[in-house]
């Protein structure tokens, strides 16, 4: 499926039409990716994976429709989703810009106010890279916070030997802190859930597109966060537009470190004892500590 005459073949099938050529895409960690070239004139995303659980496009897919809210940031169509690949609208990428980074924010904000009714999400658990994500709602941010996000991962992580002892202690004191280290209660926000720079596509006409989520209802703060963790091009723009546009609490660059544990254990768990993964139970050991 993931050689380009099936993936040719596979795109005509679900699209009903010709494809005249097909074009690797680097950048996927967990899956194949290829620009499918229509006959009709336009172009395709297919994403592919062998072995895929059966749900593991169809909560990619579920999750871009979700975001797809007006006023909101954007996000690609969704073509076509199986058990065995994903067929999103292409984007062609540009570099990005200042301008692009504002309407960024300020799409992001969008995205965020409209919210779901709980944190967590009423359709079931995903995926957050390979991982399964429990997404069984909670009344709180706290809880859903320690329950669905922190403990999960740093027990997985423990036990793939991504985490050592100290570093996870200093997560488990986090945990026990959260209520007094949330900040103020804020209502449940609509999250990519997984926006690192490498999801987002800037793209023509000064949109940036949102790609590849892990989508649930939770903290704003933990997409903003996020995109910090890793380095996001513009911003400090992407920031100053949504605070002007959504302003946040008080406090809230104190608590980006909060935040950045779910995706460091994430990587921690991804990595296990192999290149990188105590690196991550480092981090997140480190960001535990620097919570005041």
């Amino acid at each position: 499926m993931a050689r380009a005459g099936g993936v040719a073949s596979r795109a005509e099938q679900l699209l009903g039409t010709a494809v005249v050529a097909t074009t690797p895409v680097a950048g996927g960690d967990n899956c194949t990716t290829t620009r499918v070239r229509l006959s009709s004139g336009g172009s395709a995303l297919v994403k592919t994976r062998p072995h895929a659980p059966d749900d593991f496009f169809e909560a990619e897919a579920r999750g871009l429709s979700w975001l797809a809210e007006p006023g909101a940031a954007d996000v690609p169509q969704v073509l076509a989703v199986e058990d065995d690949c994903l067929v999103i609208e292409w984007v062609e990428p540009v570099r990005p810009s200042v301008e692009a980074a504002e309407r960024l924010g300020r799409a992001l904000a969008g995205t965020h106010r409209a919210g779901p009714a709980t944190f967590g999400a009423d359709w079931g658990d995903g995926y957050i890279g390979l991982l399964p994500m429990p997404n069984r709602p909670a009344d709180t941010w706290p809880e859903f916070y320690a329950t669905r996000r922190l403990l999960p991962y740093l027990k997985l992580a423990r036990d793939r030997g991504g985490i050592s002892a100290d570093d996870a202690g200093a997560v488990e004191r986090v945990v026990q802190r959260l209520p007094d280290l949330a900040g103020p209660a804020e209502p449940p926000a609509r999250l990519h859930g997984d926006l690192w720079s490498g999801n987002l596509v800037w793209g023509q006409e000064g949109r940036v597109w949102l790609v590849d989520p892990a989508a649930y209802g939770g903290h704003r703060e933990t997409d903003l966060a996020m995109l910090a963790l890793f380095g996001c091009p513009q911003l400090p723009r992407v920031l100053e537009a949504y605070h002007e546009t959504a302003p946040l609490a008080d406090g809230w660059e104190d608590r980006v470190p909060l935040h950045q544990l779910f995706p460091l254990l994430v990587h921690a768990c991804h990595f296990g004892q192999g290149s990188g993964g105590a690196g991550y139970g480092a981090r997140a050991g480190a960001a535990a500590r620097s919570l005041r």
